[in-house]
């Protein structure tokens, strides 16, 4: 008799990568936190390998030093180094170039949810068939009221320019399989490459689902995702892509979400 505990489908890499920039503080944490929950699939049956990414953005503090050390120590872990600062977009892109999984999470360093909430991921994509999984905060009272208004600002605008219907858009949860990669091209260098994934997935016919996760909040270093800055970048790359996005039409490779 088969075991009950058997998956109907075993992912046979999972690539999990951290964008990161002046990540001194958090950079063992992540890694540490990612190679638990992926020794407990690799037990369980539920993956077969797996690799842990960390995308350097130039970081000018001990971040490079401490993820080579990382690296050098676990044959599961690499490192991509950026020459020049890249931003966030940037990063992401380089992270899903490298990553050489059939399933690829993209989080940040700070962990913003429990990273068991993977184990959870994996089976809504596996039972569900679905191929995107993106995931939401459930409470969201910790990041502050400001930063809180600016998220709802911009979900409904994301919402209402694109029929998207994915509340927390901008969340840093997003497991997406190879197949989804191999169809949609990148092209955001800023925070708007978020919605810009699950945006170009939805409408390129493949199918996303959501949900919802506990917060943990940022408690060292510094977030500058509600800078002025950044907000300017994310509005422009949505208004610039807008009519491109709209555009996309399903080619057959996914499944009609």
């Amino acid at each position: 008799m088969n075991d009950p505990r058997t998956p109907v489908e075993q992912f046979k890499k999972l690539s999990i990568f951290f964008p990161m920039w002046n990540e001194e503080q958090y950079v063992h944490r992540a890694v540490a936190a990612a190679q638990d929950v992926c020794e407990w699939l690799l037990t369980d049956g539920e993956i077969g390998d797996y690799e842990l990414i960390i995308v350097d953005d130039a970081s000018t503090d001990a971040t490079p030093a401490l993820a080579d050390e990382l690296a050098a120590a676990d044959p599961h872990v690499r490192v991509v180094h950026h020459a020049a600062n890249r931003k966030l977009g940037g990063s992401i892109k380089t992270g899903f170039a490298a990553a050489t999984g059939d399933v690829i999470l993209y989080t940040d360093a700070d962990l913003p949810f429990e990273m068991r909430e993977l184990v959870r991921a994996l089976r809504v994509l596996r039972m569900y068939e679905a191929d995107v999984v993106s995931a939401y905060r459930l409470d969201r009272t910790g990041e502050g009221p400001r930063r809180a208004i600016y998220s709802f600002a911009y979900n409904w605008l994301v919402q209402l320019m694109f029929g998207t219907r994915l509340r927390d858009i901008n969340f840093a949860f997003k497991l997406c399989r190879r197949t989804v990669l191999d169809e949609i091209t990148l092209v955001s260098e800023g925070s708007f490459i978020d919605a810009e994934l699950v945006i170009r997935a939805q409408r390129s016919g493949f199918q996303v689902l959501q949900i919802g996760v506990d917060y943990f909040p940022r408690t060292r270093g510094v977030s500058t995702l509600s800078s002025l800055g950044v907000i300017r970048t994310m509005l422009g790359e949505m208004f610039r892509l807008r009519s491109e996005l709209k555009k996309i039409t399903p080619a057959g490779a996914g499944r009609v979400a």
